[in-house]
């Protein structure tokens, strides 16, 4: 009865999904592509394929960058698979459509109705799905059980504000966690969240994001720049909104550090030239946030603007670089000597500093991480992140990071050191996928 009454909402939700695609249409075309697969109309037929076909979900473009690399461990065990990829967002989308190969077949997740989901597999019949990170649905999991075709949860991940949520709506979460084949979380602490919620959790694989190797060509165009610019970088990484504004507040009255070392002047003179790049989390805030930094006084320069030569130097420097472009998170990180962690200075949870520690950049993190605890404490531990109580004190750390060569070096050597440590997830989890999937098709051979 409590489904039903969910499935109900959820089909009367349609016309305002509907709307909500098409106001968001208006900023991201990718939003307006083929809205019908939402609700499980697809217009082309499939391909013959005699492999299994694989369903990866990743709804956003940090999920579908991780799952990269899973992708590829799987492909190594699973040779003559063919992966179906859905995403949630327009950003996830396009992001995947890297990862495809002649066969493979991408569509957008289906709304969670009764009867767009079992259009959806009846369309593609996967022989698995496999949900990335923390994307649950009660009519998808009901209705996969019931065709008993398995559906995991790879990667996964419940932070404390997420628990509460889902135990505040126990009579329609639990049924869903529990309804799943395996949940495979990302630490011990999510663990413990996932079994307080009834999940069938197997084991503790990792961190998919560990596995992921940055572009080494952007990080190395970005230390290029870096170079030609000659001053110091500082650099907010996936800023969410509140944080742009508070960082120029703080600028505007920012004075280097007093740092106890020999050659003083020489020293703050350098921290004052330091050059500070804003890389906002969401590529539709672009606009917004360079008029922000407008607004408050301050002289931009756009990495749209740059083409492939990087800044342009002859004309000054402007006070602030703003990262408005798209995959090239890597190249941010070449550029920066130090990141402000985005998202840890507001009560947001804080974003991905993973990528940063790959990338050689140290890191300074605000009070708020829930979204990646464990690895943030893992980071301050090993010497790769540096944690303070406000973004005023995060400045003046970055600041004094900067130009403290030794320890800047020590932090990057840290870096490095941190995320070699925790490498091996993406073969551990396709393993165990691949495991249910055969002991699924061998349980349907048997009963049949």
């Amino acid at each position: 009865m409590i489904r039903a009454l969910y499935s109900l909402a959820m089909w009367l939700a349609q016309p305002l999904l509907v709307l909500k695609l098409r106001r968001r249409g208006a900023k991201e075309p990718g939003y307006l592509h083929a809205i019908p697969e939402r609700f499980g109309h697809y217009s082309q037929p499939l391909p013959p394929h005699d492999g299994p076909t694989v369903w990866l979900h990743t709804v956003s473009l940090g999920e579908t960058r991780a799952a990269a690399v899973l992708v590829t461990a799987l492909r190594q065990i699973l040779p003559d698979m063919r992966l179906l990829l859905t995403h949630g967002t327009a950003t996830g989308r396009a992001e995947g459509a890297k990862l495809l190969l002649p066969g493979d077949l991408q569509a957008w997740q289906p709304w969670d109705t009764v009867g767009a989901t079992q259009r959806f597999l009846r369309h593609f019949k996967p022989q698995i799905g496999v949900l990335m990170e923390t994307e649950i649905w009660p009519n998808l999991v009901a209705i996969c059980h019931q065709r008993q075709m398995p559906l995991v949860l790879a990667s996964a991940r419940l932070s404390d504000k997420s628990l509460r949520q889902a135990e505040q709506l126990a009579w329609l979460a639990r049924p869903a966690y529990a309804g799943l084949n395996a949940v495979w979380p990302q630490t011990p602490q999510d663990a413990q969240c996932f079994n307080t919620l009834g999940a069938p959790v197997r084991a503790v694989l990792g961190n998919l994001k560990f596995d992921a190797t940055p572009d080494a060509q952007l990080i190395a165009t970005g230390r290029r720049w870096r170079e030609q610019a000659g001053r110091p970088v500082v650099m907010i990484a996936s800023s969410r909104e509140g944080e742009e504004l508070a960082l120029l507040q703080i600028l505007k009255t920012f004075s280097p550090p007093a740092l106890m070392h020999q050659g003083q002047e020489a020293i703050d003179h350098e921290a004052s030239q330091i050059q500070w790049l804003i890389v906002p989390r969401h590529p539709q805030r672009f606009e917004a946030v360079a008029e922000l930094i407008q607004a408050q006084g301050f002289t931009v320069s756009r990495r749209s603007s740059w083409g492939t030569e990087g800044p342009n130097l002859s004309a000054g420097a402007p006070d602030i670089w703003l990262g408005d472009s798209l995959g090239e998170m890597a190249l941010y990180f070449g550029l920066a000597d130090v990141a402000l962690l985005g998202g840890s200075f507001e009560p947001l949870g804080g974003q991905n500093l993973i990528e940063a520690a790959a990338c050689g950049c140290p890191v300074v993190m605000g009070p708020h991480t829930f979204n990646f605890a464990l690895a943030s404490e893992q980071a301050q531990e090993a010497g790769a992140a540096l944690r303070v109580a406000d973004l005023s004190s995060g400045v003046a750390l970055a600041a004094e990071l900067v130009v403290d060569e030794t320890r800047l070096d020590q932090a990057r050597q840290a870096c490095g050191q941190f995320s070699q440590a925790h490498r091996g997830a993406a073969q551990r989890l396709a393993r165990a996928i691949v495991h249910v999937m055969n002991a699924s098709v061998a349980g349907l051979v048997r009963t049949g």
